[in-house]
């Protein structure tokens, strides 16, 4: 069965999310840049209203992909004080200075978060050869990639999509997200035969999502 998750930037989001058929909400702070670390207070707080999977996403500020070495250690830092938060799992991406897979830090990071899964989220979309990033993300042992297909939107990188789909061999999952909408994920499901999909599911540019827009998503999925 296909699944949906809903990227929620505060606890109101995630409980519509949850109510509406979401079978995963990543929860992030940072609408403005597209997601970062959200407040410890957020992760508790939804956790206590949330049966579904919560990933939260740890990304200490927007921008680049490329780390410092204290941002990497708030990174890990983070990793471990939620694990304590009965979280489902985590969402990461570092890439070097050459918009490659940091192949050491982010196995690091995926060691240190087990045994919760990790997805390598849209950083992918910044690297220049596909194939080998992704045989890279998965030596790194993340069990997810949240792409657009190195597009801004998944309608333009629906052809690298399904390309990723065929190449991934059920090795890991590609998760489509960047632009999805329940008036695009029909055909991007039929082209892509992708499993999971990923949007926010906010349409009237607030930080909120909508109700109506997630029961669509949901049931646009076969």
């Amino acid at each position: 069965m296909n699944k949906l998750e809903i990227a929620c930037f505060n606890v109101e989001s995630a409980l519509i999310a949850h109510e509406n058929g979401a079978d995963r909400i990543e929860l992030c702070d940072g609408f403005e840049v597209g997601g970062t670390t959200p407040n410890p207070m957020d992760v508790i707080n939804t956790r206590k209203i949330l049966s579904s999977d919560l990933f939260i996403m740890i990304r200490p500020r927007g921008g680049n992909f490329v780390y410092s070495n204290e941002e990497f250690a708030q990174m890990k830092l983070n990793i471990l004080h939620f694990k304590s938060l009965k979280v489902d799992g985590f969402v990461f991406g570092i890439l070097d200075e050459n918009n490659k897979i940091d192949i050491e830090r982010n196995t690091e990071l995926v060691n240190l978060a087990k045994p919760f899964p990790c997805t390598f989220h849209r950083a992918f979309d910044e690297v220049t050869d596909y194939n080998q990033a992704l045989e890279e993300v998965i030596s790194c042992g993340f069990s997810t990639v949240l792409t657009s297909g190195t597009h801004s939107n998944v309608m333009d990188g629906i052809d690298i999509l399904k390309k990723l789909v065929h190449q991934a061999k059920n090795r890991i999952t590609i998760m489509p997200g960047g632009g999805l909408r329940s008036t695009n994920i029909k055909h991007i499901q039929e082209l892509t035969k992708a499993t999971f999909y990923h949007s926010s599911a906010i349409t009237d540019g607030s930080q909120i999502a909508n109700r109506e827009e997630i029961f669509q998503l949901k049931s646009n999925l076969k």
